[in-house]
């Protein structure tokens, strides 16, 4: 099977996986990238069957109302039942490194609203320890050079991620040659560096649901 043709049966996974407990009053969480796109297009069958989504960007936002799909702003809704969105990378601890599309504050705070987070992802992104994709560090514009001499002193190699601004109007630093052996100590400790908004680490809220796109079929994992 093709990475694409894997990504396709993760989000059929996960339509299963939500289909059966979506109500009228039900508002999804739904992330960002190339996965959680399929995802969104296998939800316009579904419209009438739910109230709406709450969008981790702008991008999404708009494919969902494309769709016919309400979007919500996630202050007048509180909490979701579920957040469904893809990974960068995830161990078997379903710890995470999102952020590659550069959406990951608005991902975080999404998902820690949500009760369950489901993460689909083809088997590509499974690995044992997480750091070869390079860790997104989302940073106020002028702590940007700041930021990128305390990740140096992590042990991180700091690339500025040029021409990108994020959805909150802020820069990317993307941390190479940076595996984390501890990624909830490491989330922790590079969120509290002056001038950073947070990092693409999810390990202090890690995912509920896996859902691992394989060749011989999708892999269930759920620690929660």
């Amino acid at each position: 099977m093709t990475q694409d043709e894997l990504k396709a049966a993760v989000a059929d996974a996960a339509i299963k996986e939500i289909e059966s407990k979506l109500e009228k009053d039900t508002v999804l969480g739904i992330g960002t990238g190339s996965t959680a796109n399929l995802f969104i297009d296998r939800l316009e069958p579904l419209r009438d069957r739910f109230k709406g989504a709450v969008a981790s960007s702008e991008a999404s936002a708009k494919r969902l109302e494309g769709l016919g799909i309400e979007v919500f702003e996630l202050n007048s809704v509180g909490t979701v039942p579920f957040y469904i969105d893809g990974a960068d990378e995830v161990n078997t601890h379903l710890h995470m490194i999102k952020g590659g599309g550069a959406a990951l504050t608005r991902e975080k705070i999404v998902a820690a609203c949500a009760e369950r987070f489901i993460c689909i992802a083809d088997g590509s992104k499974h690995v044992t320890t997480l750091g070869e994709f390079p860790l997104p560090v989302e940073v106020i514009p002028m702590a940007r050079s700041y930021v990128a001499r305390e990740l140096v002193k992590m042990g991180a190699d700091p690339v500025y991620r040029q021409g990108v601004v994020t959805d909150n109007g802020n820069h990317i630093i993307d941390c190479y040659d940076f595996m984390i052996t501890d990624p909830v100590a490491m989330e922790a400790r590079i969120n509290a560096i002056v001038g950073v908004v947070t990092n693409g680490l999810f390990a202090a809220r890690g995912a509920d649901i896996l859902l691992l796109g394989k060749e011989n079929g999708v892999e269930r994992v759920a620690l929660r």
